[in-house]
């Protein structure tokens, strides 16, 4: 009786582990929002991802702002007010194209070049393609606003 019990709980137990991971997958919202960002007479497209802090950020939109050089490294302006970091990692490594949240400055950071981790910077998406109108040390001024496509 003892050897039966043992393997119908083990048989649960495996169960439960191999199911938990499917129920997990169905479970997780994977949309993204797309949006563009115009730069003088070029447009660039981006990808969002579906986290608080990109969700508070499109509440803000249509936005325009200056986007202002910082450390020749990535092009910076501060929502008002600040973005939500619910749910947010503790730190990020950007790479070139990546829209970020720098939550203890309260900036969003678009950077054109790689960098290394940094604690309280949050991703929020990525340029698509080209984003040449963005490197530079000049500020440029950009209008967001979600995309229609």
């Amino acid at each position: 009786m003892k050897k039966l019990l043992l393997f119908f709980l083990s048989f649960a137990l495996v169960g439960n582990i191999l199911g938990s991971g499917k129920n997990e997958t169905k479970n997780q919202d994977t949309t993204t929002m797309k949006i563009k960002i115009t730069v003088g007479d070029k447009v660039l497209t981006a990808t969002l991802e579906n986290n608080e802090t990109a969700k508070d950020l499109v509440a803000q939109f249509p936005l325009t702002v200056t986007l202002e050089d910082y450390a020749s490294t990535e092009k910076i302006f501060y929502p008002d007010p600040k973005l939500s970091t619910a749910g947010a990692p503790s730190g990020y490594k950007p790479s070139a194209g990546d829209i970020t949240y720098y939550a203890p400055w309260g900036d969003i950071a678009i950077f054109y070049k790689n960098f290394g981790f940094a604690s309280g910077l949050i991703n929020l998406g990525k340029i698509d393609g080209d984003m040449s109108a963005l490197t530079g040390s000049k500020n440029v001024k950009a209008t967001f606003e979600l995309s229609e496509d």
